[in-house]
Order: structure tokens, then C-alpha cells, then sequence
């Protein structure tokens, strides 16, 4: 059951204003474009009133003044939300300079992914349910239009109480076009048919908290072990991960996996959620049987580490969160329910 020491912040109302961060990379200073059609986004399709910090458009800012910008957002009582503008690789050296007793004090909606992963992992060690997905430079600012699926899922996060049933997107992409042509911004992005979900030990019924996030980022705090909580914290826990535009080996996903086994740490989830790996980027333009290839070496590497550690852990391959698009957003520290009989899944937003 749901854990009873994480709280779920205040949902919004239209016209709430929500701000917006760049707590890792401060890509909106160069690609503005797309920056600002998510923010239109933000107001027509949401009709929530963006507020920008003093990092949001700045690149290569200190983690000192990106955590401040974090800070002041989450003590205001005028913001109601808090969205990053994108992601990052840096997120980790922020931490330090938060003060959890603020954070703990004005809980609110936090939404991004990828290196946000960082900030999740900080929330949910306060016992603050927050959303994984939803930046503003690929969600809302995303190409032609915003998805259905992910519109309707942000939806959820942000203004919806209960308890949803989370179902396969009818397609998916892990193309775009290059930020630097913004004339191709309202053009469609190459689509491909989902044959739906992969599930692995199915058969029995799972309800648990969500942790988790990019596994990159989560081999950042394997590796610096500093705000990773005791084990037993994660006991029946359910584990969501998925890999990032960086597209690593599956050798090195199975060694990230070995580093929670050897930890004692992977044994403590009750089941695994696995997005869709993203198998293309800009320089490395794999081909559709290339894609295939990736997703299955990726599959096969975590199937052998749950062999060695956790082998009756149940897996739902190529769920819809994660670095490819559209994407649902994953409550951290939210309640999930996983029916593998019926093959169903179930999160509380």
C-alpha cells in the first residue's frame, strides 16, 4: 500500500502561476524558440502563467545560483508548481546548497525528467510525491503539437486527485528535428505504431511507492552514496527507470544494475517499470532494425541482473515515460498498483 509518509502537494487551478527552472543545463538561452512555444503551451493549453527565475534562460550558471532559483520558487506562496525548462548533467552538485526544511514546509508539484532525476530523489527523501516527465522544451514545446496521451497525463499531475489507469500509447517517436531549425517547429515528428508493453513474471498483484528515474542519473548517487536513504526505506517499493538520449550499452545498464544488487539494493523493489529506451539521436541515427537490436541487447542485460539478484521480480518493458515521446508521468513517491494477472497498471496522481 501506499507509503503514508510521502504527502501529495496541492493540486492547481487555471491561472495559477507555475515556475519555470532551468536547474541543470540553461538551454532556453540558446534555443529560445522552443522555450517560449512551451511556455504558449504552458497558458493556452493549461492556462497556467509561467514565471521565470534569474537562471531559467542562462546557461552555465552555479549550482549555488540554480538553487537558489530553486529555493525562492518553492518558498513563494504565489507559485503553485514548479516545471524545468529541460535537463542536464549537473543536477547532483545542486543538492548541497537546499534546505529541506524549506522544501518539507511549502510542498509542491515538481515535474521534469531526465537529470531532474536528481530533485526527485531529494523530494522523496522528504516525502514529497512528485512527477516525473513533463519539461517544458520537449513536452510542452514539442513539435507541431502537443500529444494527447502526454496532455492528458500532465493533466492528471497537475490538477486531477485519484487514483488512473495508465494505458500504452497507440505510437511513440524518438526522432526529432534539430533545435537550431526552428522553421521545422511546426512540423510533425516521425511517428511509429506501439505494439504495447512487455511484461516479464506476470501473474500476481503489486501495489507499492515509485522510486526511481534515469539510470544514468541514478549511477550518480550509487557512486557518490550521499543521499541514497537505508535499505529497508525501500522495501516493496516499485522501481521505474529508463535510459537517456545518451543511448548507453547494455554492458553498462547491467553494470549499474549489478551496483544496486551488490548494494542489497535492487532485492528491496517489488517490480520493475522499464521505459522505452530511446534508440536515436543526432549522432547516432540507428536504423529500424539497429533500434531493435539496442532495445533487445538493453532488455536482455537487465533480464540477466535480475537473473543473479532479484529473479522473480515481475518487469513491464517499453512503458511510455522516459526520453522518448509521448510519456505518462511517474508519481515518485506516488502510490502504483501493478495487476499482472489482468495486465493492468494503475498510479495515483
Amino acid at each position: 500500500m501506499q507509503n503514508k509518509q510521502f504527502i501529495y502537494p496541492v493540486k492547481l487551478q487555471p491561472g495559477d502561476k507555475v515556475a519555470i527552472l532551468s536547474p541543470s543545463a540553461g538551454l532556453p538561452e540558446i534555443f529560445p524558440e522552443v522555450f517560449d512555444l512551451g511556455l504558449q503551451r504552458l497558458r493556452e493549453n493549461f492556462g497556467l502563467i509561467p514565471v521565470e527565475y534569474s537562471c531559467t534562460r542562462k546557461m552555465n550558471t552555479s549550482p549555488e545560483a540554480r538553487a537558489r532559483d530553486i529555493m525562492a520558487a518553492f518558498a513563494d506562496p504565489e507559485i503553485k508548481a514548479v516545471i524545468c525548462s529541460i535537463g542536464g548533467d549537473d543536477q547532483i552538485k545542486v543538492l548541497k546548497h537546499l534546505d529541506p526544511e524549506v522544501l518539507r514546509a511549502h510542498p509542491k508539484p515538481f515535474l521534469g525528467y531526465s537529470d531532474a532525476t536528481n530533485l526527485h530523489m531529494y523530494l522523496w527523501n522528504l516525502g514529497i510525491v512528485s512527477f516525473y516527465g513533463g519539461a517544458i522544451m520537449t513536452q510542452f514545446g514539442r513539435y507541431y503539437a502537443m500529444d494527447e496521451y502526454t496532455v492528458e497525463s500532465l493533466r492528471h499531475a497537475l490538477f486531477q486527485d485519484g487514483e488512473f489507469e495508465i494505458m500504452p500509447a497507440s505510437e511513440w517517436s524518438d526522432e526529432n528535428y534539430n533545435w537550431g531549425e526552428p522553421e521545422k517547429l511546426r512540423l510533425r515528428v516521425p511517428m511509429f505504431s506501439n505494439p504495447g508493453w512487455k511484461w516479464h513474471n506476470a501473474g500476481s498483484i503489486i501495489e507499492g511507492t515509485a522510486w526511481g528515474g534515469c539510470l544514468e542519473i541514478v549511477d550518480y548517487h550509487l557512486r557518490a552514496h550521499r543521499y541514497l536513504q537505508p535499505l529497508e526505506r525501500y522495501k516493496d517499493c516499485v522501481l521505474f527507470l529508463e535510459t537517456s538520449e545518451e543511448m548507453p550499452s547494455a554492458e553498462y545498464v547491467y553494470r549499474v544494475l549489478i551496483g544496486m544488487g551488490e548494494r542489497g539494493l535492487l532485492q528491496q523493489f517489488s517490480a520493475l517499470l522499464m521505459g522505452r529506451p530511446k534508440t536515436w539521436n543526432f549522432d547516432r541515427q540507428l536504423s529500424t532494425e539497429q533500434k531493435y537490436t539496442y532495445n533487445r541487447e538493453q532488455e536482455e542485460a537487465i533480464l540477466k541482473a535480475l537473473q543473479e539478484y532479484h529473479p522473480s521480480m515481475p518487469v513491464i518493458f517499453n512503458m511510455d515515460f522516459g526520453h522518448t515521446d509521448p510519456q505518462f508521468m511517474v508519481p515518485s513517491g506516488g502510490y502504483v498498483r501493478i495487476d499482472g494477472i489482468e495486465k493492468r497498471v494503475f498510479v495515483r496522481y
